[in-house]
């Protein structure tokens, strides 16, 4: 069953963001089992990131692969999260223009 990961990044900026993005490249080789990810900004300048996996264990196989050396290279602060059982996804017609492509 898919999962809905909610993550803040105190002290995680949006330069440290770009760095992980480019370090990581998840745009361009999208790790095994996700399905959205999307990255937002607080008025603190604090990174906000919802992501949906199939499994919770998809996540944490990437986090532990790939996803840890960029948060180590970059030397960027661990973000806190929570992972949620998804009771409910609906994406609608609109989603298509956020797409990477």
């Amino acid at each position: 069953m898919a999962v809905l990961g909610i993550f803040t990044g105190e002290g995680f900026t949006k330069q440290m963001y770009e760095d992980l993005k480019r370090e990581v490249d998840w745009e361009n080789n999208p790790p095994a089992g996700i399905i959205l990810h999307a990255a937002a900004l607080d008025k603190s300048g604090n990174i906000q990131v919802a992501d949906l996996w199939e499994s919770e264990q998809d996540f944490t196989n990437y986090f532990n692969s790939k996803l840890k050396a960029g948060f180590d290279k970059i030397n960027a602060p661990m973000p806190k999260g929570e992972f949620y059982q998804v009771h409910n996804i609906n994406a609608y017609q609109g989603i298509d223009s956020y797409k990477h492509k």
